[in-house]
């Protein structure tokens, strides 16, 4: 019985000494990583004309204030209708860069779309939105209710 009872207290340490060094190979956050701050996080277009391509780009700007490069590995909209365009080249420590975002401007209606940029920055995720209502001069008016999952 007592050697029973060493083997399950060995097991027991065992397994508890596996666990505790899994929980500390988290590695701790990189004091010089990138860090990003946004002019906004917001763009209102406003009220727009449907079709009117002029209206349908807008930029977020942001500049680096880490120590260290940042590298904006993606940058997804939320659906098919919004089109963020990044920038590929490292943005050096006090730098800026800008993120063009396209939306299509022929979706009739009120509309509220998300960015999600991913970076080596402290926040490697980033959600950026974009609002607006898109009217068509020909229907009249645009519709009251959102421009749903396009």
């Amino acid at each position: 019985m007592k050697k029973l009872f060493l083997m399950l207290s060995l097991a027991a340490g065992t397994l508890f000494a596996v666990a505790q060094d899994g929980q500390s190979a988290t590695p701790a956050p990189d004091p010089n990583a990138p860090d990003v701050k946004w002019e906004s996080t917001t763009i209102d277009y406003g009220t727009v004309t449907k079709g009117d391509e002029g209206a349908a780009t807008r930029v977020f700007k942001f500049t680096n204030t880490g120590k260290t490069p940042l590298i904006l590995s993606s940058c997804r909209g939320s659906c098919g209708c919004t089109v963020p365009t990044c920038p590929t080249e490292p943005i050096l420590p006090g730098k800026g860069g800008e993120i063009k975002v396209h939306y299509d401007i022929n979706r009739v209606g009120p509309f509220t779309k998300t960015v999600t940029v991913t970076s080596n920055a402290k926040n490697p995720n980033e959600t950026l939105k974009i609002t607006g209502n898109v009217n068509d001069p020909a229907a009249g008016t645009a519709p009251a209710a959102p421009a749903g999952g396009h």
